[in-house]
């Protein structure tokens, strides 16, 4: 009976030890890793990891990582940043990143962006190396933005932003899209009021320039380097794309519509004086009118001048003969003016 217990008690410490030395061999290697690489990591933490379903070997990688860079953080914090849902290496990239690169960049900053979805590591290395974006954006199926100037002319024009992250703004900053939207903004209001299109082909870089003091990075996750004009054109006109001669052509089309305008001008002018010429016909008609109506009344004076005794029949008389060689007269000169050959003054 004795014997019968001591096997027992031998087989089960058997399994103990079976399974202490399973435990021990599965997380020896990991242990030896962190050991070697002066990021001790003690059995007990290891198998607190595995009974938390935290990965030991992600955490152990990332403490090597953070240990071989120069970077002191302890296990719990790698844990709680993964068991919150974050990416442990993510950060741990970024971090490494951040410190070369001597930008300030915490942790806890770092777990905060990884965890509000932004890439923290493309955020850092953005920070190092600002990216350029268009405006607006190709993917979007816009290739070119549309602005008008004062004159009327419409522009075509494509920008390119280069943008820097900024960290302190990256969480709750607002995103690209703000940016190439904020821009396209801003390029269309320059470009309107701008006196004519030739000022903005001429000097892309004032428009560029008055964009880029307008402050539109603010609330944003980035901060503007630079904004250039990547390329302007005419728009709307008709064979703009075959005509070397954009400029040429604009002024030929805006001379042929100033040669319209002064043609319906003097057309005008034309009607108006039409009309006062008729008029003017009308009031000679009129005064030709009351000359007869006088005329016509002389003979109802006379009559009654000769009834009143005002005029006597000797006058009378001599009125009518006055008036006879004064018609005689007449004729004679209109003869001798229609006999007298063209040309000829009278001289001679």
């Amino acid at each position: 009976m004795g014997s019968l217990v001591l096997n027992i008690l031998f087989v089960i410490g058997g399994i103990v030890v079976l399974i202490f030395l399973a435990i021990v061999i599965s997380f020896l290697n990991v242990w030896i890793r962190a050991w070697t690489s002066n990021a001790y990591v003690s059995f007990r933490s290891l198998i607190a990891m595995k009974l938390r379903a935290v990965p030991p070997k992600v955490i152990v990688d990332a403490r090597i990582r953070l240990v071989k860079a120069g970077l002191q953080l302890n296990t719990n914090d790698l844990e709680a940043h993964y068991l919150a849902g974050g990416n442990v290496m993510q950060v741990v990239h970024a971090l490494i990143a951040a410190d070369k690169a001597n930008i300030p960049l915490s942790f806890q900053r770092a777990a905060a962006i990884d965890l509000a979805g932004r890439d923290v590591y493309d955020a850092v290395r953005t920070s190092v190396n600002p990216k350029v974006i268009d405006c607006p954006d190709p993917a979007k199926g816009t290739a070119m933005l549309d602005a008008v100037a004062k004159d009327g002319i419409r522009l075509l024009v494509k920008a390119r932003v280069t943008v820097r992250a900024n960290l302190d703004r990256l969480v709750g900053g607002a995103t690209e899209d703000t940016i190439i939207a904020r821009v396209g903004q801003g390029i269309v209001s320059a470009i309107g009021s701008s006196p004519t299109y030739k000022d903005v082909l001429e000097n892309p870089d004032h428009i560029s320039q008055k964009v880029l003091n307008s402050g539109l990075d603010a609330q944003t996750a980035f901060e503007i380097v630079s904004i250039d004009i990547a390329d302007v054109s005419v728009a709307g006109v008709s064979g703009a794309r075959e005509v070397a001669n954009v400029g040429a052509l604009l002024e030929t089309e805006r001379a042929e519509a100033d040669k319209k305008l002064r043609q319906a001008e003097a057309e005008g002018r034309r009607a108006m004086a039409i009309a006062a010429e008729q008029e003017m016909r009308a009031k000679v008609q009129d005064m030709q009118a009351k000359v007869i109506e006088a005329q016509a009344e002389v003979p109802m004076a006379i009559s009654q001048a000769l009834r009143e005794g005002k005029l006597g029949v000797m006058d009378f008389y001599r009125l009518q003969n006055i008036m006879a060689d004064t018609a005689m007269r007449e004729s004679i000169s209109e003869g001798d003016d229609a006999k007298r050959p063209k040309g000829d003054g009278g001289n001679g």
